[in-house]
């Protein structure tokens, strides 16, 4: 008996066909996965503007309010009624921190100057030479 070829010709024909309809159906479900995924993120950026504009909204209706004026009035800008009394604790530590950050920032002078310096030296003789120790 003679010996079946492995690959017939309907086979291979059979093989081309299924690559064939992979390859085309290969381009519409990527793009099927991409739009899913764009709107996935859509639908939570919606989420997001509409949750700020009910914030939004929220906060128009307090400004509305003419006692939460006055209470926002009183936090934010010191301010006082008629007939209150109002304190103001000052705090001597901010200050001193402040001072402290200040010494901390100087800068180093720029470059031009600190070579203008060394040009300088050098003319005067004060200056020492590359290699030597700056004790001797």
């Amino acid at each position: 008996m003679a010996k079946r070829p492995q690959l017939t010709g309907r086979a291979a024909i059979l093989a081309v066909v299924v690559c064939a309809i992979a390859m085309s159906l290969a381009y519409p479900v990527r793009e099927y996965i991409s739009n899913r995924r764009d709107l996935a993120a859509l639908q939570e950026e919606k989420a997001r503007v509409d949750a700020e504009t009910r914030r939004i909204a929220q906060q128009a209706e307090q400004i509305k309010d003419p006692n939460d004026i006055k209470r926002r009035a009183k936090e934010e800008l010191h301010y006082c009624g008629a007939g209150e009394k109002c304190y103001v604790v000052m705090d001597s530590a901010p200050e001193q921190a402040r001072t402290a950050v200040k010494q901390q920032a100087a800068a180093p002078p720029p470059w031009y100057q600190t070579l203008w310096e060394s040009v300088e030296a050098a003319d005067k003789g004060t200056g020492h030479k590359a290699g030597t120790p700056v004790g001797k």
